[in-house]
């Protein structure tokens, strides 16, 4: 079979009317023209290789190695599988596997009738968006920081540093924290709805920290685990690194759809979902109550766990679907968001079936906070301070929308007024990743829609903006050049530079 095959590969390569006879173990070519095409074609026929697994995947090692050296950029086209073979001196099927490997990678991305192209967000992986790489305006990165809020947790803080309590906050916390903290915890984090036990907390380093622990803690190696069809890009890397194979589910303008659920869940066993019902990131949607309703009715009888992100919750502030379904629900939270970035503090809240299994995960991850964090939370906490910046960053929030709104009027938008991101769809004649890249020469980073895909190669022509990090007036700048670009085709912006 392998003959056979070769046989067709040069048949399509030098004409089917060349006559060939196939003998075991060798290839023989009979009537051939003598010519130089024909000399070349059988020195590529017969120096074609045949890889094993290993050595395709070290093939895709090496192009991933020129991505992240900058050798293949963003938004550059990889020559059409038959090219790149004949390059390589290898077969068509192992191109195939390559580029397949590639898309599995997040490497690349494929557009029918367009061919293969290298992503966006190639060089930083599946697992989470790259660091700050000195933009002047940064619309990647969702670090909601208010002019004056030092100076309101400075005053928090005050005899923090003195040698009493420092010697409290310097001692090694633990995933439960003290009575004290867990107390002002399960305060803060209730609402009308919703209030948890002190009991119920388990605490970890930071949001990230808290869903790689529940996610480890439900979902065992090899198992699946529902999620959003754009989700939170952080799962898709620590899922790939706990071996847990994330399923899309499907959603509309109201949240995931139970049916989906279900139909994933009779396809394989899910033993989890992860979803954001509030604020969901990138899209902004927050469920609604219906959907929610529907939705739980659908999980209880599967008996199925949600992962419920309520990180970008504070925003609306809607109940998380705990008040409707403790049992059923895990909630994660953070203060990085509400607070600052730098004050990192994760929050779970398992049913009680369940809190031993986190704790364990937590402690075995080494997803413990420290005790500064804790001490310095814990006086934020009881004193207001982070409700009050909660509260003006919600004001915050609705300006950036509103001027958002007014620059980019007339463009396919896609965003919740009180969130700090919006989902922008692009015209035909841009693609995400070249788009991206047009807006990094012009300083100004943006999050492409594969970041977030779940699926390789169903990501929609659409990058993220995320608002909360420039200044009013980068901010005012930064979208006024998005929206240059938008009107303007990527040959025709480039070339008035």
């Amino acid at each position: 079979m392998r003959h056979r095959r070769r046989v067709r590969s040069f048949e399509r390569a030098v004409g089917s009317s060349t006559e060939m006879f196939v003998l075991p173990g060798a290839i023989r070519l009979l009537q051939l023209p003598c010519s130089d095409t024909n000399i070349g074609a059988i020195k590529t026929l017969f120096s074609v290789q045949y890889m094993s697994k290993s050595e395709y995947l070290r093939l895709a090692d090496a192009i991933a190695a020129e991505i992240a050296d900058g050798a293949l950029k963003p938004g550059e086209r990889l020559p059409p599988q038959r090219d790149f073979a004949y390059e390589r001196k290898i077969a068509v099927s192992t191109a195939s596997r390559v580029y397949a490997e590639l898309l599995r990678r997040g490497l690349v991305v494929g557009e029918v009738g367009r061919g293969t192209f290298i992503s966006g967000d190639a060089k930083r992986g599946v697992a989470a968006p790259s660091e700050p790489r000195g933009i002047r305006i940064d619309f990647e990165f969702n670090y909601p920081i208010l002019l004056d809020q030092s100076a309101l947790i400075a005053k928090s803080l005050e005899g923090l540093e003195k040698t009493a309590a420092l010697d409290a906050a310097l001692r090694q916390a633990t995933s439960f924290g003290t009575p004290a903290a867990r107390s002002v915890a399960a305060a803060y984090l209730s609402q009308d709805a919703w209030s948890p036990s002190p009991d119920q907390l388990v605490f970890t380093g930071n949001g990230r920290q808290s869903i790689a622990a529940a996610l480890a803690a439900v979902v065992a190696t090899g198992g699946r685990c529902g999620v959003e069809p754009l989700t939170y890009p952080f799962i898709k890397g620590i899922a790939a690194r706990l071996g847990v194979s994330l399923v899309p589910l499907a959603m509309d303008e109201n949240g995931v759809r139970p049916d989906s659920v279900q139909k994933a869940h009779r396809e394989a066993h899910l033993s989890a979902i992860y979803i954001q019902p509030v604020v969901q990131n990138p899209l902004g949607v927050t469920m609604s109550p219906a959907r929610r309703a529907d939705l739980l009715r659908v999980v209880e009888k599967l008996n199925l766990p949600i992962i419920e992100d309520n990180v970008y919750g504070f925003l609306d502030n809607e109940p998380p679907l705990a008040a409707l379904a403790p049992d059923s629900c895990i909630v994660i939270d953070s203060l990085s968001k509400k607070a600052a970035p730098g004050l990192a503090l994760g929050f779970i809240v398992p049913p009680q079936r369940l809190r031993e299994s986190v704790m364990a995960s937590v402690r075995s991850g080494g997803w413990t906070a420290s005790g500064f964090a804790f001490a310095a939370a814990q006086r934020m906490m009881s004193d207001g301070t982070v409700a009050e910046l909660t509260r003006l960053k919600r004001l915050d929030a609705r300006a950036r929308q509103k001027l958002a709104a007014d620059r980019l009027a007339g463009f396919e938008i896609q965003a919740n007024d009180k969130s700090y991101h919006l989902w922008l769809t692009l015209p035909a004649h841009w693609r995400s990743q070249t788009f991206v890249a047009a807006a990094a020469r012009r300083d100004i980073a943006l999050t492409p829609s594969t970041t977030f895909a779940v699926a390789p190669g169903h990501a929609p022509n659409a990058v993220r903006l995320a608002l909360a990090a420039p200044t009013m007036d980068q901010l005012d700048s930064g979208l006024r050049t998005i929206a240059a670009m938008l009107n303007a085709s990527e040959h025709d912006f480039d070339s008035t530079e």
